[in-house]
C-alpha cells in the first residue's frame, strides 16, 4: 500500500512558477515506484504530464516539454514537479500517481490555478 499527499498547488501569475510535492507513505522500496503527474482541468480529461521511472528516467507530454521538471527523492519519498513558464491553461487539479506492478495509488490532487 502506499498513501500520496501533494502540495504546493495555488494561485500564480502567468509566466511564474509553482514547485508541486508529493510526499508518498510505503512500507515498500519507494524506488521501485514508477511516479507520474497527471492534471485535470474544468471539464477535462485527466492528463499524463509527467512521468518519471525508478531509474530516474523521465517523459513529458508536449504541453510541459521545456518548462515543466519531474524529480525524485527516493531517500525522502518525494516526487516534486517544478513548473516554470505558468499558462493560463495549466490551470487544473494536479494529482500524483504511483504505480508498481498491478498497484496504483493516487493522491487527492492539488489545485494550480494561473490567473493574473
Amino acid at each position: 500500500q502506499v498513501l500520496l499527499v501533494e502540495s504546493g498547488g495555488g494561485l500564480v501569475q502567468p509566466g511564474g512558477s509553482l514547485r508541486l510535492s508529493c510526499a508518498a507513505s510505503t512500507s515498500l522500496n519507494f524506488s521501485i515506484y514508477v511516479m507520474r503527474w497527471y492534471r485535470q482541468a474544468p471539464g477535462k480529461q485527466r492528463e499524463l504530464v509527467a512521468a518519471i521511472s525508478s531509474g530516474g528516467s523521465t517523459r513529458y507530454a508536449d504541453s510541459g516539454k521545456g518548462r515543466f521538471t519531474i524529480s525524485r527523492d527516493n531517500a525522502k519519498k518525494m516526487v516534486y514537479l517544478q513548473m516554470n513558464s505558468l499558462k493560463p491553461e495549466d490551470t487544473a487539479v494536479y494529482y500524483c500517481n504511483a504505480v508498481v506492478g498491478s498497484l496504483e495509488r493516487w493522491g487527492q490532487g492539488t489545485l494550480v490555478t494561473v490567473s493574473s
